[in-house]
């Protein structure tokens, strides 16, 4: 009787390289069917690349892809979803201006006599969103959603067409705690279903919660490969940065000191629906202070930040930035003003994508005598520039200052947006979900960045999604739902579980907002 486990996927050492990078060398990895297998490594450890491969993105100089025990040639994604291997990417792939049920059916139309027949796919998708608790509204676009609904339109894409091999890339990063758990139930059940999910992530929590086995890269290179019951948090860390790490942010008692924002009845109608998504929000930042927006997506904080930072009108309301009013100011205005934005949607608002690196980490200063002179880009000062803060802010990129930003992985897309911003040394930073797709190791150092920035009398408004990122840095706590501020806290009284209960409008402080 053979014993061998029977692998759905076998990588065989695999081996890709990019202009000034191996992405990944020599790396095995073996799926078992019925499993979920963890991919974890920092940013820019050749995860996403390796599931590029096996999804056909990419091609391999070297190594084998066995499905099934057969080797396999995967040329393109049209070839894996032959195989019935499916992915969810880290940027969802998909159009902005389509419906969601046309997004989930593209490519794979049922059609009688050359006509669409939408019904049934819409009864299909309907019956599967349904099955696995994955609620969207199928004519809404794409553009109108949250990205945790969009999260939800790239797995029914998946499951619509029968894969068997599923990919999640950073499946969590764009979630709320409670759409994190719903989102681990979804995949214990496709398990239970036979189908096998190879899962990359860099939340420690959610690998021990939800992998059988783990493999860890580091540096384009296999480090391992442990079953999860067998490791702790702190080890399987200490696999993938090379050294031990904080997990817990220390910071010391803060000391506000005068209120640096002021935002008074602040109205932000929502662009979806015909009604407001931010109602009368009135709250202050002061410097000195790490205040923290927290609440599920989709319950108006997009919509605040975009009016407090210009890139939405508000309807009605006031803002005011170091004692004057920029209500009606213009971005670059409010951004001479006082304020860093390191905004939610890193491709759309933090990066011109198809910019050099040191394009995009000037973006803010170009302006400025010592990077121009008459009107011509003074280059060498630029690059100067460009050099220290990819150095100082450990931005890992092929080219150095030349590499185009689009082909950085997406942390340390977020690096460079953050060293951008903070070394703008502005009273007032807005940061977005900053560590939103970040590993351990770069988390921990863009913590201890905005703590440094609170310590050295800057304002802070963070928003975030992830409650352990809530409780750790905030000073205070402000929690949304439905377009109105619920609740006021100070992180060291209130538990997680009452939190919840507030960002889900089961409780209200009526006496504190009335």
């Amino acid at each position: 009787m053979d014993n061998a486990p029977q692998y759905v996927i076998e990588m065989l050492h695999i081996t890709k390289e990019f202009p000034g990078i191996k992405a990944n060398d020599d790396i095995t990895l073996q799926l078992k069917k019925g499993e979920i297998h963890a991919l974890l490594g920092e940013n820019g450890a050749g995860k996403s690349t390796l599931m590029s491969i096996l999804f056909g993105l990419y091609q391999p100089e070297e190594g084998v892809i066995k499905k099934d025990g057969k080797e396999v040639q995967i040329n393109n994604p049209n070839d894996a979803t032959a195989l019935h291997i499916g992915m969810v990417h880290q940027h969802f792939k998909l159009i902005d201006v389509f419906t969601v049920l046309d997004n989930i059916i593209l490519g794979a139309e049922d059609t009688k006599l050359g006509f669409l027949q939408k019904k049934e796919a819409r009864r299909k998708v309907q019956a599967l969103s349904d099955r696995y608790g994955l609620k969207v509204d199928l004519d809404a676009k794409i553009e109108d959603i949250t990205v945790g609904m969009q999260q939800r339109v790239e797995i029914l894409k998946m499951l619509y067409r029968e894969n068997e091999v599923l990919i999640f890339d950073e499946p969590t990063a764009v979630l709320t705690p409670q759409e994190i758990e719903e989102l681990m139930e979804i995949m214990r059940g496709l398990t239970r279903e036979g189908k096998s999910i190879l899962f990359i992530s860099h939340k420690l929590n959610e690998i021990m919660e939800v992998a059988d086995r783990v493999t860890v890269l580091r540096k384009g290179r296999y480090v391992g490969t442990v079953e999860t019951k067998d490791v702790t948090k702190e080890e399987l860390s200490r696999m993938m940065v090379g050294r031990p790490v904080q997990l817990v942010v220390e910071k010391g008692e803060a000391h506000p000191a005068e209120p640096v924002l002021k935002v008074k009845n602040l109205r932000v109608v929502s662009k979806l629906y015909k009604k407001d998504a931010v109602k009368n929000v009135s709250f202050e930042v002061r410097a000195g202070e790490i205040v923290c927006v927290a609440g599920i997506d989709g319950n108006g904080q997009t919509e605040l930040i975009h009016a407090l930072t210009g890139l939405e009108k508000a309807a009605g309301g006031s803002v005011e930035l170091c004692g004057r009013d920029i209500s009606s100011a213009s971005i670059r205005a409010r951004s001479l003003t006082g304020m860093s934005h390191i905004p939610e949607d890193r491709h759309k608002h933090g990066l011109i994508l198809d910019y050099t690196l040191e394009q995009n980490l000037v973006l803010q200063k170009y302006y400025e005598p010592r990077f121009q002179s008459h009107g011509f880009i003074r280059f060498d000062a630029v690059r100067e520039y460009a050099r220290n803060l990819i150095e100082q802010y450990d931005v890992r990129s092929g080219q150095g200052p030349l590499t185009v930003t689009r082909s950085m992985s997406g942390g340390n897309q977020q690096k460079a947006i953050i060293a951008r911003e903070i070394d703008r040394d502005l009273p007032l930073i807005v940061a977005v979900q900053p560590t939103r797709g970040l590993d351990v190791g770069a988390i921990e150092y863009i913590h201890k960045q905005l703590v440094a920035q609170r310590d050295a009398g800057k304002a802070v408004l963070l928003v975030s999604l992830e409650l352990d990122e809530v409780m750790n840095l905030s000073d205070r706590i402000l929690v949304m739902y439905e377009g109105e501020i619920v609740g006021e806290f100070d992180p060291r009284r209130v538990t997680v579980e009452e939190l919840g209960l507030y960002m889900a409008g089961a409780k209200k402080q009526k006496e504190a907002f009335a």
